[in-house]
């Protein structure tokens, strides 16, 4: 075979016109002036010639690549001709564009008069996450087509092959498409160990929300349903069976979503096209080894003394990329013969290695092995002694300044790669590395050492908690698989110390990215290991695992109820205040009343230990214990305050929760302008934290401000996402998920599909058991199912009466009087407006106001009823909410018109409550007592204080006093003690 000769050209212009071959130019202006037209691309750089004189070469690849994003008719000019054209001719800058080469970005031009406004096919075009290549991609276009036409056609294609072979970057040229409009997204699994992190790495890469009832694999084919999309798993050999796992599930649950794997081995999973990577030819194994020497000697060139030494290279390495690589990388100490000759004895080494061994695997060791042996003994050290880091590390993790020249040394030989700060080892290379470690009886040492390194880390971290949360994760979160590794050797070692010290530490990063059951199980484990332990460390773990739970097992207080007997036990004043904060948490849904006094105790014990988050968090308990009993003016100060220290903190999850609440507040209120921006604050906080409780709760409360607004597709689209997940998961618990999906579908007037969310609102044994049942009665009477709504209606009075539960009792009377007779619907409808305006909810009184229009109306009194109606409707147009479209219809049904002009809010609220009806009542005497008013006579007569009588009823004070004075006149008396006696007579 003639041996291929590759001399240099020099820098000349290369031109790529329609299909024609690349042809080179001494000038951009030569070039241009052999066009007649486009599609075409011009580039200038360094040239090779072969033989035949064909121009090679990265730079000819370059112009190949940005000749394929030209449309018919359009001159493409690459950055580099552009300035070497200057003013010559009129281009015009189309801006940066990644090729498909994957490597950096290019600045592209476009030639002519009139720049063509269609956007270029560039690789941009298609949302992706794929790596930036510092280098090119050399050959292998008949594999490439080859295996973007199987992908198409079976959805799961497994590029097979020794490590080494040139998967990974084959894998990324074929996703360098623009076949899959939903996005290409690239999953590293090389530092994934157990199988159940797969299907987590993934969601986490494609930023979907991990609903922890279903799994990561459901949650992310549930996103992934209705899209186009390539996801590609690089490096699976370790972990097949949890990319099995998820293979399978997108293949069974998502029909346009390929999957591309690469590993050393096939999945093994039906439906999977293995497709295994074939060596690359020599002619191409030579272009890489040239292109790759290089970087390393710019002077090189393949002339006849060094093609023959090249060529034999390329061939006895089997046309492994990374093996021409790694020999190609000494090119910079050696001479092309001297690598041939060292390759000599390797190979003999490992021709009598162990039977079963792929050839080319013991090909790939050679090469490695060859390059290790190359290195002086304190490199050799260095280089083994990484094989125990996970997901890359740091110069101070490797060692520090002490090992940074045998650092470099190992860059500058391809065995570490540097990348942005950090440094990595590939897989191949990692195990390779860990056998030599081993071989020398320094893997417990090496893993000692790396365990010290990740607790002195975290342990010198832990203050950043308490100042700035945004600093610790942003410290911690790039170190979590080495945090995993770590924590895994600790625990299992015969002194457990270090490990337990380290999950205490890092506690915190379980409540990122949806990892909670993994945190808990890790922090279980770690307090498993000592389970008598009484011990400050032992507080701090149980203190951990209840932090943890907060989200991810909100109704467990076990821990957090052990943490604080221990807590208190030692005097830990800090631990205790959390501890208590953390069960207070977990009452807040079951005795509103115990949550508060533990809120309280927890504020008072933060205060005296100096502990601003503990205090903080109690004041957020506070302020929602506030915030159920529609006590607003009380719970404001309380969340602001304790929102003010959470925010500057970075204390994202908490703060994401205040923020929400106060958007509700907001909206109760009818403050639109507020509650938006509140809701949309809380989902830019709580975004970064990845976690699918607080991120989603967030989600709901800006979906329910779109919706109340009027705007229900808005509301529709923020709940996708989460949606998906849902529909999988079935039950649920992200507070007021449900009641946001029942109103958007009310709205939409899907009134079954809405009933069904509100049952789902209701959450028994807790306070939550009240909630949605206002709006049950009223979707079961808008279907005409009277009865069932009279019956809800029923135990929603008495839940949200047992409760104390203003705003949800409020809406449940409403909704009983549309099913009343006039005289009693009254009662009720004004003592729900009653609550409304003592309790400052203004949304609720645009509610109560629509519902007394309708029912003067029923009552023969239609002029009063068109002056409110008018004056509801000018107040929800300037407060920006418009009526339910259901109701709206049955309003307008009604006829009502009036010249009298609109009343302000407060001012129609005054004249339906000046103007209510009595008919059929005495004016004095007991009969002439509401409801209402004997509710009140009836607390007194049982010695109940007004504050007693307010908190009962949901009154204010004044209300309460208002109501007596309205009694004693009705009853012509003047005091308690005559109420009394007279209600012992009637009530007896």
């Amino acid at each position: 075979m003639t041996e291929t000769k590759l001399l240099p050209a020099g820098t000349v212009t290369i031109l790529c016109a329609g299909d024609a071959a690349p042809a080179v130019f001494a000038t951009p202006e030569e070039a241009l002036a052999t066009l007649t037209g486009g599609p075409a691309a011009v580039h200038t750089g360094e040239v090779l010639l072969r033989d035949d004189g064909t121009p090679a070469g990265p730079a000819v690849r370059r112009c190949e690549h940005l000749r394929a994003l030209a449309d018919e008719g359009r001159i493409l000019v690459s950055a580099r001709t552009a300035a070497a054209l200057g003013d010559a001719v009129t281009l015009h800058d189309l801006g940066v564009h990644r090729l498909p080469d994957l490597t950096a970005p290019e600045r592209v031009y476009e030639l002519g008069e009139t720049p063509d406004p269609r956007p270029l096919r560039s690789l941009d075009a298609v949302p992706n996450n794929l790596p930036v290549q510092l280098t090119g991609f050399v050959g292998r276009e008949t594999e490439v087509a080859d295996v973007r036409r199987r992908l198409a056609e079976t959805r799961l294609v497994t590029l097979a092959g020794p490590g080494g072979s040139g998967k990974t970057r084959l894998a990324a040229q074929v996703a360098a498409t623009d076949a899959w409009p939903g996005g290409v997204w690239w999953v590293e699994l090389d530092a994934v160990t157990a199988h159940a992190e797969v299907a987590e790495l993934v969601a986490a890469t494609l930023g979907v929300p991990v609903e922890p009832h279903v799994g990561a694999a459901r949650s992310v084919a549930t996103e992934l349903r209705d899209r186009r999309v390539l996801l590609c798993l690089d490096n699976c050999e370790q972990v097949l069976d949890g990319v099995a796992d998820v293979a399978v599930e997108l293949l069974r649950s998502c029909p346009e979503v390929a999957v591309l794997t690469t590993s050393r081995e096939p999945l093994g999973v039906p439906g999977e096209t293995v497709w295994r990577v074939p060596p690359l030819g020599v002619e191409e194994a030579v272009a890489l080894f040239v292109e790759r020497a290089g970087a390393v000697r710019p002077l090189f060139t393949l002339d006849a003394s060094s093609a023959t030494a090249v060529r034999s290279i390329c061939t006895r390495l089997d046309g492994i990329p990374l093996a021409v690589e790694l020999a190609a990388a000494w090119l910079g100490t050696l001479a092309p013969h001297q690598i041939d000759a060292g390759l000599d004895d390797r190979f003999a080494l490992l021709t009598r290695g162990p039977r079963g061994v792929p050839a080319r695997q013991r090909t790939l060791e050679g090469s490695i092995a060859w390059s290790h042996d190359q290195l002086d003994e304190p490199d050799r050290a260095v280089f083994r002694r990484l094989a125990v880091f996970a997901g890359g590390f740091t110069l101070d993790a490797a060692g520090g300044p002490a090992v940074l020249p045998a650092l470099g040394r190992l860059v500058d030989k391809s065995l570490v790669l540097a990348e942005d700060g950090r440094y990595r080892l590939l897989e191949t290379l990692r195990e390779y590395a860990a056998a030599r470690l081993a071989e020398a009886g320094e893997t417990d040492a090496a893993r000692d050492r790396h365990l010290d390194h990740y607790l002195a880390l975290a342990e010198a971290a832990e203050p950043e908690l308490d100042r700035d949360k945004d600093a610790w994760r942003a410290r911690m979160e790039p170190e979590r698989d080495n945090l995993r590794v770590a924590l895994e050797w600790g625990l299992t070692r015969e002194d457990a110390t270090r490990g337990r010290r380290l999950a205490a530490a890092v506690a915190w990063l379980w409540n990122l990215r949806g990892r909670g059951h993994e945190g808990l199980a890790h922090l279980k484990r770690a307090v498993a290991r000592c389970p008598d332990d009484r011990t400050v460390l032992q507080a701090r773990l149980l203190t951990g695992m209840g932090l943890v739970a907060d989200t991810t097992a909100p109704f467990d207080l076990e821990a957090a109820r052990q943490g604080l007997d221990l807590a208190t036990e030692l005097g830990e004043a800090g631990l205790r205040a959390r501890c208590l904060s953390l069960t207070g948490l977990g009452h807040l849904y079951t005795d509103l009343d115990t949550a508060w006094d533990v809120a309280v105790e927890a504020e008072k014990v933060a205060v005296d230990a100096g502990d601003g988050f503990a205090r903080d968090s109690a004041l957020m308990l506070r302020g929602i214990v506030q915030f159920v009993r529609d006590r607003h003016d009380e719970a404001v100060p309380l969340l602001t305050e304790a929102g003010e220290g959470l925010l500057r903190r970075g204390d994202r999850g908490l703060a994401s929760t205040v923020l929400s609440v106060r958007s509700m507040i907001a909206l109760a209120a009818a403050d639109l302008p507020r509650a938006r921006e509140l809701a949309e604050q809380a989902v830019d906080v709580a975004a970064p934290l990845g976690d699918f409780h607080r991120v989603n709760t967030t989600l709901c409360q800006l979906a329910l401000v779109h919706c109340l607004a009027g705007d229900v597709e808005a509301g529709f689209r923020v709940m996708e996402p989460f949606l998906r997940l849902v529909e999988t998961a079935g039950d649920v618990f992200v507070p007021g998920m449900a009641r946001v999906m029942g109103e958007l579908h009310w709205r939409r007037g899907e009134f079954e599909a809405a009933l069904g969310w509100f049952e789902r609102e209701a959450v028994p044994g807790t306070y939550m058991a009240s909630q949605g049942l206002a709006e049950r009665g009223a979707v079961l009477r808008a279907l005409g199912r009277t009865e069932e709504a009279a019956e809800v209606l029923t135990t929603a009075v008495e839940l949200t009466r047992r409760w104390s539960l203003p705003s949800p009792l409020a809406g449940v009377l409403e909704q009983q009087g549309h099913l009343a007779e006039p005289e009693q619907a009254t009662e009720l409808q004004h003592e729900a407006l009653a609550l409304r305006v003592d309790h400052g909810l203004r949304l609720g009184v645009l509610a109560s106001l629509d519902a007394l229009t309708t029912l003067l109306a029923r009552t023969g009194r239609a002029a009063d009823a068109a002056r409110v109606l008018v004056s509801a409707s000018q107040a929800r147009a300037e407060l920006g909410f418009p009526r339910r479209p259901v109701e709206q219809a049955e309003l307008d049904t009604l006829g009502l018109a009036t010249d009298e002009p609109p009343m302000r809010l407060d001012d129609v609220v005054a004249f339906v409550r000046r103007t209510r009806g009595a008919r059929g009542r005495p004016s004095s005497g007991w009969g002439s007592l509401t409801p209402t008013e004997l509710e009140v006579v009836k607390l007194a007569a049982e010695g109940c204080t007004n504050p007693e009588i307010g908190t009962r009823l949901f009154m204010s004070r004044g209300t309460v006093k208002t109501h007596l004075a309205h009694v004693y006149a009705k009853l012509g008396i003047a005091n308690r003690t005559e109420l009394a006696t007279l209600a012992a007579t009637h009530l007896s």
